[in-house]
């Protein structure tokens, strides 16, 4: 991982919070590791009155097996701040603002996940960290929450230790955005963290207030975005949207996802307010909408807040697109282990995405000497594609990546293969997996030849 600011490590032994490790120099990245059960990492930094320390770590999102939790205490070593959720994952956030000058001192620590029977902090090898300190100007958020692909968006600027000096304005050129990029990168000189923001295809709007019934309701394009905020117990923001029988639709909220504390909930009405369809959750908190008009008309989009809570944190990011034909592939493994002269099956699943019609095939790019596999077509509903590799009696070790691609058959288009490394499940009422990392899914795919076997003598043959 790059980071714009310096790297260090952390030092044992710093459990107790008298003899911490001292951190000179911030804006930092500390990587460490709870080493063992108990443990918990000291780091000492120094703040002036009325400076806000923003401290987050990265252990869930990292595949680490911990719960994790940041805590700040004073010199004393009271309890100033504490924080186990940075709103989007399990892993934490604090940003705490120092009253009196003096050093404080952070402190990591974390439970055992998947959660176990016993309540002891965690520690073992696997249980590594970042964590990232500040004390000067920080982003937390932009208003709109998004940019416009192709286009300039004006930006207001939000965070921690900003003063009076610096611009709360920013002018973001989203002209030479990719056009499958999802997210976008703010890195604003003198700001001392970079925040990502999401892309959309339509113009990034702010809301205006009253917009509850419908007859107040704000008028939204296709494709487009809104900023808006649920500011009280029992608010419903509704947006009005014109389609025609048969247009298939994408509306989405992203809220959580961008570590705001809105458990959204999502619905769509016709013009009397019957209710077509609803959502309140994905694969995080945030709902998104897959939805075909039945007839020509207005419609609105609404959007509340499932905990019937409110607040001016409680913001949203409200999108509208047209469903757009395409496909996912997947690999259900993400690493093969074949021998000379033996054949291992590849399992691929096409899922075909709005109506995607085109032919396709599914091949290897590069392959090592000695080893082939045949294209496979995909069925016309997509699904399970079986693919065997197979490698000659010939072939030599190796130890590396390979890709597998599906191609469009007229135009040639490829779009490769990935394995998702991001996961989510349950045992027994426990959350399990991982459904945010830093790496989410490769086109990587691990392949290993063995050495062939030994041959015997030919005099043990005879026996």
């Amino acid at each position: 991982m790059v980071t714009q600011e310096p790297q260090s490590s952390d030092q044992e032994p710093n459990d107790d919070f008298t003899k911490p490790q001292a951190v000179d120099h911030l804006p930092v990245s500390l990587n460490g590791r709870l080493d063992k059960s108990g443990d918990v990492d000291s780091f000492a930094v120094t703040l002036e009155a009325g400076q806000t320390l923003v401290a987050s770590l990265e252990a869930y999102t990292l595949a680490s097996p911990m719960d994790a939790v940041l805590r700040l205490v004073d010199s004393r070593g009271v309890q100033v701040a504490l924080n186990d959720d940075d709103g989007r994952t399990p892993d934490p956030l604090l940003a705490w603002t120092a009253q009196s000058a003096g050093t404080y001192i952070v402190q990591a620590f974390g439970f055992a996940y998947p959660a176990v029977s016993d309540v002891k902090f965690t520690g073992g090898n696997a249980c590594v960290y970042r964590l990232h300190l500040a004390r000067g100007p920080y982003l937390h958020y932009t208003l709109p929450l998004g940019v416009q692909r192709g286009a300039r968006t004006t930006l207001r600027l939000f965070g921690w230790n900003l003063g009076s000096n610096l611009e709360r304005e920013l002018e973001f050129d989203g002209t030479g955005l990719s056009a499958d990029a999802k997210v976008a990168t703010l890195e604003v000189p003198a700001f001392e963290n970079a925040l990502t923001v999401p892309i959309g295809d339509g113009p990034e709007l702010i809301e205006a207030e009253p917009n509850n019934s419908t007859n107040q309701a704000t008028q939204l394009e296709v494709p487009s975005a809104l900023t808006g905020c649920i500011e009280k117990p029992g608010d419903e923001d509704r947006f009005t949207f014109a389609v025609k029988k048969g247009d298939a639709l994408l509306l989405e909220v992203q809220s959580a996802s961008l570590g705001f504390p809105l458990d959204a909930r999502l619905k769509v009405e016709d013009a009397k307010g019957k209710e077509l369809a609803k959502k309140d959750d994905t694969v995080n908190a945030d709902p998104m909408l897959e939805w075909t008009a039945p007839e020509d008309g207005t419609f609105f989009a609404v959007v509340g807040n499932v905990l019937h809570r409110g607040g001016a944190d409680h913001l949203y990011r409200l999108s509208i697109s047209r469903a757009v034909p395409g496909l996912k592939a997947v690999a259900v493994s993400n690493a093969f282990t074949i021998e000379p002269g033996k054949t291992n099956e590849i399992k691929v699943t096409v899922t075909r995405l709005h109506g995607f019609q085109t032919k396709l095939t599914v091949s290897a790019r590069v392959l090592p000497e000695g080893l082939t596999l045949e294209p496979v077509e995909v069925p016309d509903k997509g699904g399970e594609v079986l693919l065997k590799l197979v490698a000659s009696s010939d072939a030599k070790p190796f130890s590396g990546a390979i890709q597998i691609a599906v191609m469009e058959t007229e135009s040639g288009t490829e779009q490769h293969v990935v394995s998702e490394l991001i996961s989510s499940t349950t045992d027994n009422g426990v959350p399990q997996g991982f459904k945010k990392l830093v790496i989410e899914s490769t086109d990587q795919l691990w392949l290993t030849v063995l050495s062939a076997p030994a041959q015997k003598p030919e005099a043990e043959k005879k026996h």
